[in-house]
Formats: C-alpha cells, structure tokens, sequence
C-alpha cells in the first residue's frame, strides 16, 4: 500500500482540527516504532508539545513544519523541517534541516517523509537538508549508529538500528558523526591530582557553582562563555537573548548546583562546566505522560531520592586562554572538580556529550580522564535539486 505523509505548519493549526489529530499521532507513533525497544525512553508529551509551539523561542527566528507517515490510516513513522534564520545569517548557506526522524524499517516510509521534508525546505529557498537536528544545533542532533545497547541520556537521541541506513538510502550522507563518553567517577590519577593542585595553588583562579539566588545572571555568565568557547566549531549557532530566558527557566527546576563550576581568572569568568541530572532515567517508566501519579513519582526521584547518572553537557574555556601554557590544565581541574562532586552525590556514572569526531584535544582529554567511548551520533545532509 502507498504511503499518505500529513504535514501541519508549526504555529496555530498544531492547536485544532486535522493539525491537532496529526499533533497527536507526531507524539504516538514511537510508541509503535519502539514497542520491542526496552532502551527507548519517550519524551515528555507537555515538553515536546512545547518545543513544537510557536511559545517555543527558537521559533521567533525560525519556521518549521511536521510530518506524519500513514499506512493504511496507521501512522508508521515521523519527521520534522525547519529553516534557522541565526543559522542562515551566521553561515549564508541556504542549509535547512530536518529533525525528530524516526520511521519503521521501511524505505518507503522514510524516503517519502524525507522527500516531503526537503520539498518543504526548497519552497523557503533551501538548498542543501541537513540533519537530524531537533530542532537546532543546540538541542537534540544526529542518529544513533552505535551504541544501541543502552538507553539515552536528556537531550540525548535514541533510534532503532535500521534508521541510519534509511536516511543513506535516500540518498543522504555523512557530514559529521558525534561522540558519546561514558565515564565513572573514581579516585583521579597521580597526574591528574598534581594537575589540580597546580591550579588550585594559582592565587587568581577561583572557582565557584552557580548561585540559585542568582541563577538568571550567572546562566548569563554561562552563555557568554559558551558563545565564545564554542564560537569555531562545526554548526555553531549562539542561542538569543529569548532563548536564554527561557533555557534559565527550564534549567532552574532540575539543575544540581553541585555539578557546576563558574572558574575565573583575575576575577573574570573564564570556563564553565555544567552536568545535568539525567532525567530520561526518571521518567523512562511514565510512557511520555505526567499524570497526577507521574509528577509525584518524578519529583520523588529528583529531589529525594535523587539521580544516580548526570550528562556533562558543556565545558570549556574562554578562547583566549586555550593557548597560554600555564593555564593548560583548567579544563582538567573542571573535570576533576565535577568527578569529586559527583562521587559525593553517590553518581553512579556520567555521560559527556557530546564532542565533534574531529576534535582531537577535546577527545584526548576525556580518555585522560578515563572517558570510553560508548556512543556515536551521525548527521547526514544532501543537495536539494531545483
């Protein structure tokens, strides 16, 4: 039987009628394409309907639209388009992007949402489909290749085996594989300790954790950092000023303010390093709904119980200090702080995610620290014909 695709504009058609039904099928269908799948944690119905929503910030400098797969009335498989104009004003490369994919193993199924995705980019004058990115740099990217074993961590995407190659059979391929590092807090080795004291001993470098009383300044502080740390890497896009409200907002619920570290030079804040509680391992049992029993058990698990696993989510160093010698093992001392701090919440292990294939220093200091790579995310792209 043929394949019917079912595309709802992001914005007010989501909230009614045939946009709303197809919504609802968008949210359900991994339920089918998962059911075998005991890694796959499904997202949070209210989170996801929320970045899909033109409440969503990212939608004030972006368009997007979603696309549902039907076989024989049945939804078998879903995907997402949108045009970044940050993106396109940063890079001027008529790139769009294609996100949330996840199919059944049909190639079918896949090329058709695909095709339908990329017509849409094309009609806003795209002309390369890059993905998957859901929705943007700074959220969820790339397809599982490996690392199917386990489930994923927040933020993180999981996908069945069979996906990648059906994004490659409709004529997409590699721009960029992602790395995944699990890691586990331990005693440090002797290096590593004397690369701590070292620092520790420099009397203008100070160090402290984000200040809940004061949580919107220093996730101000955070983003400036990041805006210049990650300035020259693959994809980079800075997050807006609405953007970073609302990230302020979401943060402040779960963060830990033990797995954070504002590091400073002189009195002037140079690195950070954020981990996160990883709530894909607290909310893997509510099948994407909060009821009333749902929010009970989830605030039960992050504020008493408490996590057991955390995903390192940002670290780095101002650009400017990357080269100065003596400086060399500020990122080591972040990473060494975090790991003593997590020993002390009683983690069980971490997630450091993610960092670019290509980036050697990056990846050689996480094995130093005794990182193993568990994990790769792969993002493809194709040329859009006119």
């Amino acid at each position: 039987m043929s394949v019917e695709i079912r595309m709802t504009p992001i914005g007010p058609d989501l909230g009614r009628g045939e946009g709303k039904a197809n919504l609802k099928s968008f949210l359900d269908v991994v339920d089918y394409i998962y059911r075998d799948v005991p890694e796959y944690v499904r997202p949070l119905d209210f989170d996801l309907k929320g970045r899909l929503s033109t409440k969503n910030p990212f939608f004030l400098h972006a368009d997007g639209a979603l696309f549902v797969a039907y076989r024989n009335g049945k939804p078998v498989g879903r995907v997402t388009a949108q045009v970044d104009r940050e993106h396109l004003k940063l890079y001027k490369d008529d790139v769009g992007f294609f996100g949330f994919i996840d199919t059944v193993d049909d190639q079918e199924v896949a090329t058709a949402l695909l095709r339908a995705a990329e017509g849409w980019l094309r009609e806003k004058g795209m002309k390369t489909a890059r993905g998957p990115m859901s929705l943007s740099i700074n959220e969820e990217l790339g397809c599982l290749v490996e690392g199917f074993d386990t489930p994923p961590m927040m933020m993180m995407p999981h996908h069945r085996a069979y996906q990648a190659s059906l994004i490659e059979g409709a004529g997409y391929e590699k721009v960029k594989d992602l790395l995944a590092w699990r890691y586990v807090p331990g005693d440090l080795s002797a290096r590593i300790q004397k690369a701590n004291a070292d620092i520790r001993a420099m009397p203008e470098v100070s160090f402290r954790q984000v200040d809940m009383k004061h949580f919107e300044r220093d996730v101000r502080i955070l983003m400036d950092i990041f805006n210049d740390a990650w300035s020259e890497n693959w994809g980079f896009v800075p997050m807006t000023e609405d953007e970073l409200k609302k990230m302020a907002e979401d943060l402040k619920l779960i963060v830990l303010p033990e797995l954070t570290l504002i590091l400073m030079v002189d009195g002037e804040p140079v690195g950070v390093a954020v981990a996160l509680p990883n709530l894909n391992g607290m909310i893997h049992d509510l099948g994407g709904k909060l009821s009333p029993v749902g929010v009970a058990k989830l605030l039960w698990r992050l504020k008493v119980k408490g996590p057991d696993t955390a995903r390192l989510m940002l670290l780095g160093i101002r650009k400017k200090l990357r080269h100065v010698r003596k400086y060399a093992a500020l990122s080591t001392f972040m990473y060494a702080e975090l790991n003593t701090e997590g020993r002390k919440l009683g983690l069980r292990w971490g997630e450091i995610s993610w960092t670019l294939e290509d980036n050697g220093p990056v990846n050689v200091a996480i094995k130093m620290m005794g990182g193993k790579l568990y994990k790769k995310y792969r993002v493809f792209e194709r040329a859009l014909s006119a």
